[in-house]
C-alpha cells in the first residue's frame, strides 16, 4: 500500500510555510490569544457551584402541580 498519500491542503500549507515561515511565529501569537490561558480555579468553582439546574423542557414551561390546584380551587 501506498502511505504517502498528502491532500491538497497538507500540500498547500507545507508550501505557505516554508515561503513564508513568519506565518509559524504569527500563528502561534494568535493561539496563545486564545487558548494558552491561565485557568483561575476558585472562579470556575465559584461558577459550577452558582449554576442553576436546567428544566427538563427548555420549550414549554409546564405549570406547577400545586398552583394549579390552587387555581382550580379559588374558581
Amino acid at each position: 500500500m501506498d502511505y504517502s498519500y498528502e491532500s491538497e491542503h497538507t500540500k498547500f500549507m507545507r508550501e505557505l510555510f516554508s515561503k513564508r515561515p513568519d506565518l509559524i511565529e504569527k500563528q502561534k501569537e494568535a493561539r496563545a490569544i486564545w487558548w494558552d490561558k491561565e485557568v483561575d480555579r476558585e472562579a470556575l468553582k465559584r461558577f459550577k457551584e452558582a449554576r442553576i439546574p436546567q428544566k427538563s423542557y427548555v420549550y414549554f414551561s409546564w405549570p406547577e402541580p400545586a398552583k394549579e390546584a390552587e387555581q382550580q380551587i379559588e374558581e
